[in-house]
């Protein structure tokens, strides 16, 4: 596997996972109580338990796409 090649990779991965996360934050936003109520009968959670265990994981997942996907992406690029 050539630089050209773990390149591209990289930017594939990157737009998946970004789009994932678009996804990830839509349906949060959107349709928050019916997500909500399907959690709450097997977690038991609050509104602001599930609000913020979801953004502090669409955060998580956000820093982590950064770090594993779009840095070596740009490392590459540069080289």
């Amino acid at each position: 596997m050539n630089i050209e090649h773990l390149r591209d990779f990289l930017l594939y991965c990157t737009v998946i996972n970004f789009a994932t996360l678009g996804l990830w934050a839509l349906f949060f936003l959107l349709p928050h109580e019916w997500i909500y109520r399907a959690v709450n009968r097997m977690f038991h959670l609050s509104a602001e338990q599930f609000d913020a265990i979801n953004l502090g994981l669409i955060v998580w997942y956000k820093c982590m796409v950064v770090l594993f996907n779009l840095t070596p992406y740009l490392a590459l690029r540069l080289m």
